[in-house]
């Protein structure tokens, strides 16, 4: 049994990383958020940035969820902006964009996060970490609603 702990270990390597890696990109998205939310322009402004706020509230609790899995593996979560940047998949808002450039922008956002959690759900429970798997699984389906509300916003 003893020569399946390295291997194990580096399984929980594999997967706090991937985690880490969510920890990064939901704080970038949170940011993100509350750029379009204060910078959010036009004819829907009352509806969207109500909706971000909302939102950012929602990365708010998914961040800390993330970083406590990653401190309950026995993981150090990123914590610095500059960290967090780096690690991220998703980008920072640039500034300028159109209310529907920003709803375009979050809803790939979105994507790119389902697909990360859905490879992390299949990589902790490779290594028998149901707990993580079912954090992710979980999300999942509030992302994927998510994105659903979004994209038909955009056929408005």
């Amino acid at each position: 049994m003893a020569t399946h702990a390295p291997e194990k270990r580096q399984h929980s390597l594999e997967v706090i990383g991937k985690l880490n890696r969510q920890v990064a990109n939901w704080s970038v998205l949170y940011m993100k958020l509350h750029h379009f939310h204060w910078y959010v322009k036009g004819p829907h402004f009352f509806t969207l940035h109500e909706k971000f706020e909302e939102l950012y509230n929602e990365a708010a609790l998914i961040v800390d969820e993330l970083a406590e899995r990653v401190l309950t593996l026995g993981g150090k979560p990123t914590s610095t902006l500059k960290e967090q940047l780096s690690l991220a998949s998703i980008r920072e808002a640039e500034g300028g964009e159109s209310a529907i450039e920003m709803i375009k922008q979050l809803t790939a956002d979105l994507q790119q996060l389902a697909a990360e959690s859905k490879e992390i759900a299949e990589a902790a429970d490779e290594v028998g970490d149901a707990p993580t798997a079912d954090m992710l699984v979980g999300r999942q389906e509030w992302i994927e609603k998510t994105v659903w509300m979004l994209k038909a916003y955009q056929e408005a």
